[in-house]
């Protein structure tokens, strides 16, 4: 459980990172949110309580949002949401999704409420960021 601790502390480091994100607590200390623009784009629940935490992003792209179903215990959403795209993601499980993967879902969803000017500075971020440099070297 401690490594999926770990792991939902770096997911949610990295959705505060993206352009105007804000983590918020609409329902009370244990319902940790990233917003921006005012809309939420990552659920990410507690890591504090007896169950292993998890997440939930909005998966518009088929192939992602098939990719994340296939994680281990992952489900559509509740509260109606699942049908609009939303995936929900276990971290505790084995076989959960690496870092990476989670990040780019949390990107992903990060990117279906954002506003164009967050879009553009995410994406200049990219090609200016230490990432850059590796991808173009290869």
């Amino acid at each position: 459980m401690k490594a999926a601790v770990r792991k939902w502390e770096a997911v949610r480091e990295f959705a505060r990172g993206l352009p105007e994100a804000a983590i918020e607590f609409p329902w009370g200390p244990e319902d940790c949110v990233v917003k921006v623009n005012k809309k939420i784009f990552v659920f990410l629940g507690s890591a504090d309580g007896p169950q292993a935490p998890g997440l939930s992003v909005k998966l518009k792209d088929e192939a992602l949002h098939g990719h994340a179903m296939t994680a281990p215990g992952a489900e559509p959403t509740g509260y109606g949401l699942g049908r609009a795209g939303w995936v929900s993601v276990p971290l505790g499980e084995k076989g959960a999704p690496p870092l990476d993967v989670l990040c780019e879902w949390v990107e992903e969803s990060y990117r279906t409420v954002a506003l164009k000017r967050h879009l553009k500075e995410l994406d200049a971020r990219r090609e200016t960021g230490p990432g850059a440099r590796n991808e173009a070297t290869g």
